[in-house]
């Protein structure tokens, strides 16, 4: 939602989508939400910013191996750095620029077969919990999107006040609090 306050015309594409494609109906679930293309599309990029673990589970090497000049020993343990992977400009260009339109000519999704986007992990070590993390993302923020229109406490200018400093913990969570004012969304009638 952050990512969204800071830029405008991205909370305007994504709320037109789900208010476009619910429009009239009262009530909607998770399997409706799942053709909403660009909201796809907004959630894979926040994840690429921010992913939900940025350091992902430790593994232990099963041999030794050469990596760029470093060698790994046999059984030492290693760690993938999911934040940094994806901010890496080696992958993305503007790497450090919220631009969900990255993923409409590219086939990279959730399930961690492509290495430059890793949220979740990848292999038969995967977080077990995708679906339902995914499902728990999109279907609020959907509903979100759709019921509330959403803007900034007075005085607040998204591009130079919204703090993305992130606290130090397991999970890649905001440190400071975001406020916002929502207001309910009265669509017209048909």
């Amino acid at each position: 939602m952050v990512e969204m306050m800071r830029n405008p015309s991205v909370l305007f594409k994504a709320q037109a989508e789900v208010r476009n494609a619910f429009r009239g109906k009262e009530t909607f679930d998770e399997i409706d939400v799942e053709e909403l293309k660009y909201l796809k599309l907004v959630i894979k990029e926040s994840f690429r910013l921010h992913p939900p673990i940025p350091l992902l589970m430790p593994r232990e090497c099963r041999e030794e191996v050469d990596i760029n000049g470093y060698t790994i020993p046999l059984k030492t343990k290693v760690m993938v750095n999911a934040w940094a992977i994806g901010r890496d400009p080696k992958y993305w260009n503007d790497a450090e620029c919220f631009k969900p339109e990255r993923f409409e000519q590219i086939s990279i999704d959730f399930i961690g077969n492509n290495f430059e986007f890793l949220p979740f992990g990848s292999g038969r070590r995967m977080c077990p919990g995708i679906s339902f993390g995914l499902a728990n993302v999109f279907f609020p923020l959907a509903k979100l999107l759709y019921h509330f229109d959403w803007k900034l406490p007075t005085g607040i200018n998204p591009s130079d006040h919204l703090d993305l400093t992130e606290s130090v913990g397991a999970a890649c969570a905001r440190k400071n609090n975001l406020y916002l004012i929502a207001t309910p969304h009265q669509p017209c009638q048909e």
